[in-house]
């Protein structure tokens, strides 16, 4: 059979079958190459789900979803809103894929303080898109289906009205829900959460009329926890990281001391549920010491 590589493009592929132990022929064209691997894709996505299924689940994951920008522009988008849009419609798909395995809680990261500082018209088309995809999530019925409870973490006084509205609106919304715990990142950055909350515990302890001292001998990383955007959540078990990028980019620095960090190289547009799963089967195969 003529080597794949030095076959030319206008030929029809050829697979070898056997069919009482003779070897045969079986042509399939490009729809039948599509519907080989879809059914290999399903296959080998059951094998990850069984293999996960029943073993140590992480109860928090921080997911930085990456390369919006990137997939629109490889795409031939004219609009990277259109990569904002099918980034938001992913992330429907991975809280459901979350609520499957029984992960209580997700927080999830939109947009960084410092991506406040991009071209206005790209801020506005990724605020415009958290604003529809919240509505929809409310009105739609997902936040329901899934017991989401929408918790909005980041410095949002600096977000336009309209934006902070959504967020809130959508924290109200779901307040009593009692499943899936979202934290929904937007103006959020590590550093400045870190900074916000020794303002907080320090604006209290003035308020109080605590000594320098007593203050001073007060503070621990136990005081600073909770003042974080994220007091009531446990750290992140596990935190993923799509595009290709090995670094945190200021997610979640205080609570990240001992996450296990799994990065994948698609644009998270293209994250599909057997990378999801090949993480969750990452985190499973480490050994988790928290510095002991």
């Amino acid at each position: 059979m003529m080597n794949q590589a030095a076959t030319p493009r206008h030929e029809t592929p050829v697979l070898a079958g056997r069919s009482n132990d003779t070897l045969w022929p079986v042509r399939i064209g490009a729809l039948g190459v599509q519907a080989v691997k879809g059914v290999l894709y399903r296959l080998y996505e059951r094998r990850l789900m069984a293999e996960v299924t029943g073993r140590l689940i992480p109860q928090h994951v921080g997911l930085i979803q990456d390369g919006h920008r990137r997939y629109a522009r490889n795409a031939g988008f004219a609009d990277m809103r259109q990569g904002y849009n099918l980034g938001a419609s992913k992330t429907e798909e991975v809280l459901g894929w979350c609520v499957q395995l029984g992960i209580p809680r997700v927080t999830l990261w939109w947009l960084s303080t410092e991506n406040l500082a991009r071209d206005p018209e790209d801020v506005a088309a990724v605020l415009g898109v958290i604003e529809d995809k919240l509505a929809e999530w409310i009105s739609g019925g997902l936040a329901e289906r899934l017991g989401m409870r929408i918790r909005p973490i980041g410095k949002l006084e600096l977000l336009p009205t309209s934006a902070i509205a959504a967020l809130r609106g959508a924290e109200a919304a779901t307040r009593q829900h009692g499943g899936l715990t979202v934290n929904v990142g937007v103006g959020y950055g590590g550093r400045q959460e870190i900074v916000d909350a020794v303002k907080g515990y320090l604006w209290e302890s003035f308020a109080r009329g605590d000594s320098p001292e007593a203050v001073i001998d007060r503070f621990s990383a136990e005081v600073v926890d909770k003042y974080l955007y994220t007091y009531d959540s446990p750290d992140p078990d596990l935190i993923i990281r799509t595009s290709g990028e090995l670094r945190l980019s200021g997610f979640m620095l205080w609570q990240s001391a001992f996450s296990e960090y799994y990065f994948c190289d698609v644009y998270w547009p293209d994250f599909r549920k057997i990378d999801f799963l090949r993480a969750i089967r990452s985190y499973q195969q480490r050994t988790r010491r928290f510095g002991k």
